[in-house]
């Protein structure tokens, strides 16, 4: 079974559990190997605590045992989306249009696959980024291999004055 195959395996199992509990999962990805990982990040109608990860994080971590979907031993991780949250549906780009996102392509668009800039618009199957240099560039959902809004630290720091 590919990576692809086994994250979108523990996406179906785990997914109904954690909206039952009042929270969504905004992305889950899967590691396999020595060092295997399946990290979780969640999100709820109120600031996510780590109280609130180390619940998600138990009883996931009971339902995971109790099916055993992965045959080798793995470190699940399960985290609050941050300042720079994962967008992975079309209704996340639709909540932060006019922030800044950073996107990462499956494939090269005009010599590159990351591009950066303001989310400009978007609909149910497209989002348009204004770039940096001014030039706007469209971008299809299925073409998106990553994207989280980007936390711009501000270009000159006033320092205050006595």
């Amino acid at each position: 079974m590919s990576r692809e195959e086994t994250r979108i395996k523990l996406l179906e199992l785990i997914e109904p559990f954690v909206e039952s509990k009042g929270f969504e999962i905004l992305d889950l990805d899967y590691y396999s190997g020595r060092q295997g990982k399946v990290f979780l990040v969640i999100d709820g109608k109120d600031p996510v605590t780590i109280n609130d990860c180390e619940e998600i994080s138990r009883t996931v971590s009971g339902l995971l045992d109790l099916h055993d979907p992965l045959a080798h031993a793995y470190l699940l991780e399960v985290a609050s989306p941050g300042l720079e949250r994962p967008l992975t549906k079309p209704a996340h780009f639709k909540k932060y249009k006019g922030e800044p996102v950073k996107i990462i392509l499956n494939e090269e668009v005009d010599g590159s696959i990351k591009y950066a800039g303001i989310l400009k618009e978007s609909d149910d199957l497209k989002i348009i980024v204004a770039k940096e240099d001014g030039n706007e560039i469209i971008i299809y959902y299925e073409m998106i291999k990553k994207a989280k809004l980007w936390f711009k630290k501000p270009d000159k720091v006033r320092k205050k004055t006595k």
